[in-house]
């Protein structure tokens, strides 16, 4: 009967026993991890749901000064609303922040409560925080620069001038900036003639060569002719939107006949038969169709900054706001304009 029973002396009976405890013991960790896996999840989503709607300012004001989640956890949390759109709610995180927070971070948070400010489209109150940063901390780069920013979108270009002057010292690279905000301000001058207005637009972009499709985005509104006489036409591409809308009593014949881009261009439109084919193939296909399709051209604008794509031509980039660097994008679509009126024909 001993027969059966491994004696407690013999090395495989501790063998045994070592397999055993390791098993035991792994068992005992793997539940264990996932009984706290579990109470982690059920913890976070508790956290979670209590800020999906977000306390009143009181209760905000309360957990925050209790100190149960870090400044740099408020922190992260108020981005990931920023990120969101959410302006409201981290807004007021910030404000408590600053009211009840650690101070060593205090210009930190007011720079990020401003820029939220300013990203929601409460301007004066950006204006105010940003002053406030500069007032003890002149030489703050990222405060100046969205005081520029603020002054612009308030149209008041003098004082957006004058911010440009600190930057400068701090050697920023402010000359994009300058020419920008000059034209701006000569383009929306009503003390100012449209005649002079021209007459010193054309004299910027003479010197400076740059803010081209802004610049006779403008010209060509107002004086096609004068447009025409000053166009590189190196640089047509860039107004292909531009020159697409154009009336056409508003062409210059002489200038599309010696371009082959604007040949190109005013063929597809319809208006010339100058071009047989096209290496842009939206050109190309307009040309081929030769007005026997209700086709035409939309466009798109492509930051080459950040990349962001929009429906609409942007001088300063909304998104990474840099000057100047919108790229055309050509695409087909269908004419509805042309629907419209031959629909309104019919009637008559």
């Amino acid at each position: 009967m001993n027969s059966f029973f491994i004696e407690f002396r013999d090395p495989l009976f501790g063998v045994i026993v070592f397999f055993v405890l390791v098993f035991i013991i792994a068992f005992f960790s793997y539940w264990w991890a996932r009984f706290r896996t579990k109470e982690d999840h059920r913890h976070l989503d508790k956290f979670l749901r209590g800020f999906r709607t977000l306390p009143s300012k009181g209760e905000l004001k309360v957990l925050i000064s209790k100190g149960e989640l870090s400044e740099k956890s408020w922190l992260l949390l108020a981005h990931s609303y920023f990120k969101n759109g959410d302006y409201e709610k981290c807004i007021e995180i910030y404000s408590e922040l600053l009211s009840v927070g650690n101070k060593s971070n205090y210009r930190e948070t007011l720079f990020l409560l401003g820029r939220t400010y300013f990203r929601a489209g409460f301007l004066e109150r950006a204006k105010e925080i940003f002053l406030k940063i500069l007032e003890k901390n002149p030489r703050t780069p990222q405060a100046l620069a969205y005081l520029l920013l603020v002054y612009e979108y308030m149209r008041e270009y003098s004082l957006a001038l004058e911010v440009l002057e600190p930057l400068d010292e701090l050697q920023k690279d402010i000359k994009k900036d300058s020419v920008y905000l000059k034209i701006l301000a000569l383009i929306n001058n009503a003390k100012t003639t449209t005649e002079d207005k021209l007459k010193d637009l054309v004299e910027i972009y003479k010197e400076e060569r740059m803010l081209t499709h802004m610049v006779f985005e403008y010209m060509f509104s107002k004086d096609a002719k004068l447009a025409w006489e000053n166009l590189d036409v190196s640089k047509c591409e860039m107004l292909s939107d531009v020159l697409w809308r154009l009336d056409k009593k508003d062409l210059n014949l002489d200038i599309i006949t010696q371009n082959g881009y604007l040949r190109e261009l005013f063929t597809a439109r319809g208006d010339v038969d100058l071009a047989k084919n096209s290496s842009v193939f939206e050109f190309d296909v307009l040309i081929n169709l030769n007005k026997n399709a209700n086709a035409t051209l939309s466009f798109e604008y492509v930051c080459d900054n950040c990349k962001i794509v929009v429906p609409f031509a942007f001088n300063r980039c909304s998104s990474c706001h840099a000057i100047d660097t919108s790229r055309i994008e050509i695409n087909l679509t269908k004419d509805y304009h042309r629907n419209f009126s031959e629909e309104n024909n019919s009637f008559q």
